[in-house]
């Protein structure tokens, strides 16, 4: 007889307010997972990793380790459907195989669009796997003011931030993945002036433009030594005289000098790009 399991035992509330559920308990259905649907506002494409997963969910199915979808209902077309607010992998794996016909769902309510990408932040935020890229437009979805300001600095830019990493088109430019960069650049320098450096590095018609780009760039248009030296336009000359080159001579120099990559590559474009007067500080 197994002695060593535990029974669940509440905690003391003392000093918390528990929160009261804004909706009724979930419902749970046997559903043909063919008959689901996923909303691309808060829900990214399957990728090569994401097809990966599912192709071993396929080979390895197993009730034991199922863990239910949770959907809500929408209409469509006049027609009511569930959509899937996480889980979609497994859902695709389960419409996949010949040897599952329904799996159970967990239905929850929810009353649009915007409700939905808020569940799907909650259920999402602290999970592994689930990219800053997806919360970001999960948060757009929901109406969050955050990801609203970051992504109107990003469109007037001209930057595109993707949808999921590894999208990126050879052939394109302009975009990006480095949402967190750019959450962290608004956060310290306010919409406009953010808006000022995502753009030079715009107009350089860069892609990917990446974490280290941005700082760099920051960190020249803020610096009391390097701010006044340039005119942006002439530092956007200077990144696309130099292209990949630049960050081959910021390696060397981050290396030598000890510095993060991100000064190293600042200096490196500063030292290329045209003076508007001669600086009275000397530069590393």
């Amino acid at each position: 007889m197994q002695t060593d399991i535990r029974q669940i035992v509440p905690i003391s509330t003392a000093g918390l307010i528990p929160g009261k559920p804004p909706t009724g308990m979930p419902i749970f259905e046997l559903i043909d997972p063919s008959t689901l649907f996923v909303d691309p506002a808060y829900q990214r494409d399957i990728g090569e990793r994401g097809m990966r997963q599912i192709r071993r969910v396929i080979e390895r199915f197993d009730w034991a380790k199922f863990k239910p979808p949770i959907c809500s209902y929408a209409e469509i077309d006049g027609s009511t459907v569930l959509k899937v607010l996480d889980g979609q992998h497994t859902a695709i794996a389960a419409s996949s195989n010949p040897f599952v016909e329904k799996i159970p769902v967990m239905i929850v309510e929810t009353e649009g669009t915007a409700a939905e990408a808020r569940a799907f932040i909650g259920q999402n935020a602290e999970r592994v796997g689930v990219t800053p890229l997806q919360l970001h437009y999960a948060a757009l979805a929901a109406g969050d003011e955050d990801a609203k300001t970051l992504q109107n600095v990003c469109d007037k830019a001209g930057i595109t931030i993707l949808k999921r990493p590894g999208a990126y088109d050879p052939a394109a430019s302009r975009e990006t993945i480095a949402v967190g960069a750019i959450k962290q650049l608004i956060g310290r320098r306010g919409d406009k002036l953010s808006k000022e450096i995502l753009e030079i590095l715009a107009n350089a018609e860069r892609g990917p433009v990446k974490s280290d780009h941005i700082k760099a760039v920051e960190y020249l248009m803020t610096d009391p030594d390097h701010c006044d030296a340039f005119w942006p336009q002439d530092l956007t000359a200077a990144i696309v005289e130099l292209l990949s080159a630049a960050e081959e001579d910021a390696e060397q120099l981050a290396m030598s000098k000890r510095w993060p990559m991100w000064k190293a590559l600042a200096i490196v474009w500063f030292r290329k790009c045209k003076k508007r007067r001669q600086t009275l500080s000397k530069v590393a």
